[in-house]
C-alpha cells in the first residue's frame, strides 16, 4: 500500500518541471532586458539634454555679462577675434578682457574667460562659458569714422555639447559701446 501511493505521488503533475521553469525564465528574461534598455536610452537622452540645457544657460548668462561690460566700455583695444580688452571707466570697475581658450583632449571645444585688467588667461581668468564650438567669438570690431555712430563689437558664441555644428545653439550680437566717442 505505501509503495502504491508514493507510486501515485510520483505521477502527479502538481508543480513545474525543469523544462518549464527554464522556459518561462527565459521569456521573463527576454522582456526584462527590453524593458531595461528602454530606461537605459531614456536615462542617457535625459543626460545629453541637461548638458546641452546647461551649457546653453551658462551661454546666455556670458552673453548677458559680456553686453554689461560692453556697454560701459568706451574703446576696445588691442582687438582680436579670440580675446579682447575694454577699456571701461574706473568708475565701472575698469578695464575688462575676454578671452576664448581650447580645451585639453577636445578639437572643437573652448572655454570663455572674464578677467579684470588688461591681460587674460584660461589660468588667471573667471571661466564663463564652456563648450564654445569655436574660438573665434569677436568676429568684429566697427567704429566708423563721419557717421557719428558709436562703436560696436560683434559677438558670436556657437555652443554645442558635441562639438559639431550639427543641433548647435547659436547666439550672435552687435553691442553697441554706449560710452565710445561718436566720431
Amino acid at each position: 500500500m505505501i509503495k502504491r501511493l508514493r507510486a501515485l505521488r510520483l505521477r502527479e503533475e502538481a508543480g513545474y518541471n525543469l523544462v518549464e521553469m527554464l522556459t518561462v525564465m527565459i521569456i521573463m528574461s527576454v522582456v526584462f532586458a527590453g524593458i531595461t534598455t528602454v530606461f537605459v536610452a531614456g536615462s542617457n537622452a535625459q543626460a545629453e539634454q541637461d548638458r546641452r540645457f546647461q551649457a546653453q544657460v551658462t551661454t546666455r548668462l556670458a552673453l548677458d555679462k559680456i553686453r554689461r561690460d560692453i556697454h560701459c566700455a568706451s574703446d576696445v583695444t588691442p582687438f582680436a577675434t579670440t580675446a579682447v580688452t575694454l577699456k571701461v571707466p574706473t568708475g565701472c570697475g575698469g578695464d575688462v578682457s575676454w578671452c576664448t581658450a581650447a580645451v585639453s583632449g577636445y578639437t572643437n571645444r573652448y572655454r570663455l574667460y572674464r578677467q579684470t585688467g588688461t591681460t587674460c588667461s584660461s589660468a588667471t581668468g573667471v571661466m564663463v562659458a564652456d563648450y564654445l564650438t569655436s574660438g573665434d567669438v569677436f568676429p568684429g570690431f566697427a567704429h566708423t569714422t563721419g557717421c557719428l555712430c558709436l562703436a560696436s563689437l560683434q559677438v558670436d558664441f556657437n555652443v554645442s555639447v558635441k562639438g559639431t555644428s550639427a543641433g548647435a545653439y547659436d547666439l550672435t550680437d552687435t553691442i553697441f559701446l554706449r560710452n565710445s566717442t561718436r566720431i
